[in-house]
């Protein structure tokens, strides 16, 4: 338990290690949830832009080739 409580305590320095790690952890939890939000943004706008990315939502019309009258 000794082991634990050193470990825990950083020689001293806890009091600046443990508030710069976790100051860290919400920096880069913050830095994926805007990074999953200009993802999202991005998809949306990228869809908007494509007429292609319609298809999987609403059925494509199948087009036959037009025939010539040949006489």
């Amino acid at each position: 338990m000794a082991a634990i409580s050193e470990f825990l305590n950083m020689g001293g320095h806890a009091g600046y290690i443990w508030p710069a790690y976790g100051i860290v952890a919400v920096v880069l939890v913050g830095l994926f949830i805007a990074g999953r939000r200009f993802q999202h943004a991005s998809d949306d706008e990228l869809a908007a832009l494509n007429p292609r990315s319609r298809r999987k939502s609403e059925p494509v019309p199948e087009t036959t080739p037009e025939t010539t009258n040949e006489t």
